[in-house]
């Protein structure tokens, strides 16, 4: 112990004495080491992002869209419909519609549960106040899939649905618009030309405007949500054929939407289940839809798998930029140190001479190589920490800095200062002392 110490004081001084010679050669491994650290702030914040999103969706969910097909777009694009006509006439599409919903239940394998919507933009009323707004005709299973829990009030019954009573739940932003400052349970809150009963305020969703169209998630705050079979008798069923619907059946029918539903969700037992329902939905629904596809199929999970696998090669390349860095730094510090031995083989020859060991001299030169590193450990921290905190706020891209990742930035310098020290320590030690005094 007693020898390793007096080298350890000994390698100080030779640190002490060429400061900025060390730190130059420092210079390697804190640039190194501070790409190490911002490198692994962001892989983290982005996985955690992906995560937060993930739980936003939902796990192991499809979502069907329907879609207004253009007339203009399907007459330019020429061809014969289903029929074997001319584009003169467009195949009928009954939409996407409840009897599609039970379809899926029915004939689809692992499917845990389903939520239609149907989205009716409206006007808002109470208290002499008017705004333009949503109301979403769902099922009790939508707050359930989309995670939205309840801060008053009470869900949705049977009873609600059978007779399609007037009762709503309102988001938290609604509550704080027209009843700031009161108790909103109970009240007459008019959508259109209806009146609902509010018996339920849901809880406020914190989540960037951003981050939810990103996703394809709405801002449920701001909506206000009655019983499916409500929307269809008080407001509008569309699955009800008017004459007006009887356009469509030819180019000049009006683009109006068809659908009975607008959205549904679907959640799967499995992830692995994903792939092959949403294709047997896609095939199901065209030929419900007599090969109209008038729809969308989308799964999340997989989309936001591809994110991050996406993701992981953009840290894989941040990791091998970091590691190049780190490389050439131990080149740095092991060609200074070979410089070094070559200037200080009298000293060299001094110590041998007074009873110095071979391994004296190669734990001198060692604990200098060592100690450079992590010098430029400790300062490559620091940059890596101000890095990762800067470009949080300037790029507004989430970073984490873990302490995991300060110990690995640590032993990776120690390690790197330890593995090119060596070879310049063994060639100190290996010097003839009687050669070593006769240098000048």
């Amino acid at each position: 112990m007693e020898r390793w110490l007096f080298n350890f004081g000994l390698a100080l001084r030779g640190i002490n004495a060429n400061k900025l010679r060390s730190l130059l050669t420092a210079l390697g491994i804190v640039f190194g080491v501070a790409a190490v650290i911002a490198m692994l702030s962001i892989g983290s914040g982005a996985k955690r992002a992906i995560l937060d999103q993930m739980r936003l969706i939902g796990a192991n969910n499809i979502v069907l869209e329907a879609i207004v097909p253009d007339p203009e777009k399907e007459a330019s694009s020429g061809g014969s419909n289903a029929n074997g006509n001319n584009k003169d006439k467009r195949p009928w599409s009954p939409g996407l519609s409840l009897a599609d919903i039970q379809a899926i239940r029915e004939n689809v394998p692992g499917v845990e549960s389903v939520s239609p919507e149907i989205v009716l933009p409206t006007t808002f009323v109470y208290g002499g106040k008017q705004e333009k707004g949503r109301c979403i005709g769902v099922e009790n299973t939508f707050f359930y899939l989309n995670r939205l829990e309840l801060g008053a009030g009470k869900l949705f019954h049977a009873e609600h649905f059978e007779a399609g009573r007037p009762v709503c739940i309102i988001g938290k932003d609604v509550q704080s618009r027209f009843f700031a400052g009161a108790d909103p349970m109970g009240k007459k809150f008019k959508c259109g030309n209806t009146w609902f009963t509010v018996i339920g305020v849901l809880q406020k969703r914190n989540a960037g405007k951003e981050t939810l169209d990103n996703l394809g998630i709405k801002d449920y705050n701001t909506d206000v949500f009655i019983p499916i079979q409500t929307a269809l008798l008080r407001f509008e069923n569309r699955a009800v054929i008017s004459k007006s619907d009887l356009g469509r059946g030819n180019d000049e029918g009006k683009s109006a939407n068809y659908h009975q539903i607008d959205r549904a969700v679907i959640r799967m037992e499995s992830s692995k289940l994903l792939p092959a329902a949403a294709d047997l939905m896609a095939r199901m629904l065209k030929r419900r839809h007599r090969d109209v596809v008038d729809y969308e199929v989308e799964v999340p999970e997989l989309l936001l798998q591809q994110e991050q696998k996406t993701q992981d090669t953009f840290n894989m390349v941040l990791a091998a930029i970091a590691a190049i860095s780190l490389l050439v730094g131990g080149i740095g510090i092991m060609n200074i140190m070979l410089a070094s031995v070559l200037e200080r083989i009298q000293e060299i020859g001094v110590r041998r001479a007074l009873g110095a060991r071979q391994s004296d001299i190669v734990q001198q030169f060692l604990l200098e190589a060592v100690m450079i590193s992590l010098f430029g450990g400790m300062i490559g921290v620091l940059l890596g920490v101000l890095a990762a905190r800067i470009i949080a706020a300037s790029a507004d891209i989430p970073t984490i800095i873990a302490p995991w990742s300060v110990l690995v930035s640590f032993a990776v310098a120690a390690a790197v200062g330890l593995i090119f020290g060596i070879f310049p320590a063994r060639r100190a030690a290996l010097q003839d002392p009687i050669t070593a005094l006769r240098r000048e």
